[in-house]
């Protein structure tokens, strides 16, 4: 009968959370709210489905060791390294700051102890990596500087829940003093350190081994399961938290080249598990008290969101990111994370928190998470409209930039005015990718960037690049935006490329802007403010499957560069069908006027069958089927040249002509080895 019980209070909670996820899932609510809605429904407080039984603590418990464990399989130390200075500085601050403000309002307004004022601190300061990185992911947003800036803190809080863990007793004065609790804690340190020295360097290499040689999957899966058991039964055994165990197997698994397979198996766990830890805590939430004191709970998920969002304002501020980016990121990581939840019941437990304030502390958070997508989603307006107000005077536009920027442009002015050169927006893969192809091209160019760890990294090993926010004229003007030829886009912020195109736009009206979004949607909004050339992530990495396809099939080179060339010519002009008005004539185009042919530039090598011979010994007409419209020597152009003019090599010939023609020419143009 027991295990009837069981199965039927699993099939009840999965019931009500399909149905309530559903719901959810039609207005963009994240799945974590859906669980914490469905325990609050089903639970003792709710319709009184379920109560908060043995079962239900035994799930959330393992929900909690699956997540903590996969957290550590995640993450890799590597990356982390690269975002070492947000991530330890950043983090560090934003949980002394927010603690300090929780310790000055609950002691002085409240009238807590300072233990459970401190306490609190540590339980609101921790955010949501959940639903933080699931909107960010959404919009695409995780590697523009909010969302890198936001990711490194929410990291380091992940990893700030161990010691908080640890130093939660201490805090309650646990039955020991200070004196006895820190060598207590030394030694207990020094046993974990050993413990995954030895689980590292020798045991779990010498189990997954002799594992991965018999070549089956079950028996993989159990074996990562056992890890991350043992490794949270032994830190228990030790007088320390289960999760604290289960996070170092993860550590310990993710930096061995079992991590992949590691992951894939025990995610579906992780996510089982972790939905009923989201319904117990919605069961423990009492819905009456909610109600009964929701002037008073509204009032403090208000105040709770600005104290986060001032302290992380002001973090990554420090961090010397621009104003835009700063409040992006406070707002970000406004709400309380799920991780406050493990830490509140062990509170609880210690009597750092009532049952009436942990009632308050549920009901706060929940609604901080609820609210959150809502948040981010809006933040833009608010951003814009504070860094707005804040460039009409010299200190704002100090914030504008952030810190870094008044030795950065003061540097650039001492540089020559540039003409006719190319601006490159953001110093990413695609930044790094267009610079050094227009440094090997010869072209001229400067670099935009807001990352001031990256311009000064970069700038000592001599790249043309300035610190700024593109979305600012001003900043547009100092890079020469009226002198320029070209304008690439290659940042991942869709708000902020649309104001980029418009600012550039109006400073010059002729500049050619190349942008790149992340879905075909973007390119209406792009297209009306008149970006030039629009290029979708999406489209491009269809395009590169297409050809990977097309070379296992051994198809001939030549056939899948002039397939390639006529998909992207097709496909983009039916994408340029979906945005432009086609009752609007948009000019004459050769492609589109002269179907196959096509415009080519192509580079004369040297000793090849063109260097140094004359347009007329060459008869590209006759021989080749093309004709010579220019010709590029260095900085000079030669249009329409004469018979008479001598080709050398590195010249560029621009050549008019049919798609098979152009690309018949093109062996004459390569080099001869000496």
């Amino acid at each position: 009968m027991e295990e009837f019980s069981v199965l039927a209070h699993v099939d009840i909670i999965l019931g009500f959370a399909i149905l309530i996820l559903t719901i959810f899932y039609k207005f963009e609510v994240p799945p974590v709210l859906g669980f914490l809605v469905t325990g609050m429904l089903i639970g003792p407080h709710g319709l009184g489905i379920l109560d908060s039984s043995q079962n239900m603590e035994l799930n959330a418990e393992l929900g909690i060791i699956f997540l903590l464990f996969t957290i550590g399989v995640d993450l890799s130390l590597k990356e982390l390294w690269k975002m070492k200075k947000a991530v330890m500085i950043g983090g560090t601050l934003q949980i002394l700051f927010t603690t300090a403000f929780a310790l000055v309002i609950c002691t002085s307004l409240l009238g807590f102890s300072p233990a459970t004022s401190v306490f609190i601190g540590f339980l609101i300061s921790l955010s949501s990596t959940a639903i933080v990185l699931k909107v960010l992911q959404d919009r695409n947003e995780v590697y523009t500087p909010h969302g890198k800036t936001s990711l490194a803190i929410l990291i380091f809080q992940d990893l700030a829940i161990v010691p908080l863990i640890l130093i939660t007793p201490v805090l309650a004065g646990s039955s020991v003093s200070f004196e006895g609790a820190l060598p207590d804690i030394f030694f207990k340190g020094s046993l974990i350190i050993l413990a995954f020295i030895l689980s590292a360097k020798f045991i779990v290499p010498w189990i997954f081994y002799h594992v991965g040689k018999t070549g089956s999957k079950q028996l993989f899966f159990v074996s990562v399961v056992f890890v991350c058991l043992s490794a949270a039964v032994f830190t228990s055994s030790i007088g320390l938290s289960l999760a604290l165990g289960a996070f170092l197997a993860g550590i310990i698994i993710s930096g061995s080249q079992y991590s992949q397979q590691a992951m894939g198996n025990i995610l579906p766990l992780k996510d089982m598990f972790m939905s009923f830890f989201f319904v117990s805590v919605g069961m423990l939430l009492d819905v009456g008290y909610l109600l009964d004191h929701l002037p008073l709970i509204v009032l403090a998920t208000i105040s709770l969101i600005v104290i986060k969002f001032v302290a992380g304002m002001f973090v990554t501020f420090l961090l010397g990111s621009p104003l835009r980016t700063t409040v992006l990121t406070g707002l970000a990581l406004s709400q309380v994370g799920e991780f406050s939840f493990v830490l509140s019941r062990l509170g609880l437990e210690y009597s750092l928190l009532t049952k009436e304030t942990y009632q308050t502390f549920l009901a706060v958070s929940i609604l901080t998470m609820g609210v959150t997508p809502f948040v981010i989603n809006a933040s833009y307006k608010p951003a814009d409209f504070i860094t707005r107000k804040a460039s009409n005077t010299a200190f704002g536009m100090k914030l504008v930039h952030g810190i870094y920027s008044e030795p950065l442009e003061c540097e650039e002015k001492t540089e020559p005015q540039m003409k006719d050169h190319l601006i490159v927006v953001g110093f990413g893969f695609s930044g790094k990718t267009v610079s050094k192809a227009a440094r090997t091209a010869g072209i001229p160019y400067i670099i935009l960037e807001m990352n001031p760890e990256i311009v000064q990294e970069e700038k000592a090993s001599g790249e043309k690049i300035q610190y700024g926010d593109a979305t600012f004229g001003a900043v547009l003007e100092h890079a020469g935006i009226k002198c320029a030829r070209v304008l690439v886009i290659g940042i991942s912020d869709a708000s902020a490329t649309r104001k980029i195109v418009k600012a550039a736009k109006e400073l010059n009206p002729s500049i050619c802007i190349i942008a790149k979004v992340h879905d075909l949607q973007e390119m209406k909004r792009l297209n009306v403010l008149g970006a030039d050339e629009i290029i979708p992530e999406e489209y491009e990495t269809s395009v590169e499957i297409f050809v990977r396809l097309l070379e296992k099939y051994l198809v001939p080179r030549e056939d899948i560069e002039k397939m390639v060339t006529d998909v992207r010519a097709n496909g983009y002009r039916r994408l340029r069908k979906l945005v432009v008005d086609q009752n609007i004539d948009s000019g004459f185009s050769i492609k589109d006027g002269l179907p196959g042919i096509d415009i080519q530039v192509l580079k004369v090598g040297r000793g090849s069958s063109f260097d140094e011979k004359t347009l007329a010994d060459l008869d590209f007409r006759k021989k080749h089927g093309v004709t010579v419209l220019s010709v590029r020597r260095r900085s000079n152009m030669f249009h329409t040249p004469a018979g008479d003019f001598l080709l050398r090599a590195n010249d560029a010939c621009i050549l008019l002509g049919k798609t098979e023609d152009l690309y018949n020419v093109r062996k004459f143009f390569e080099s001869v080895p000496l």
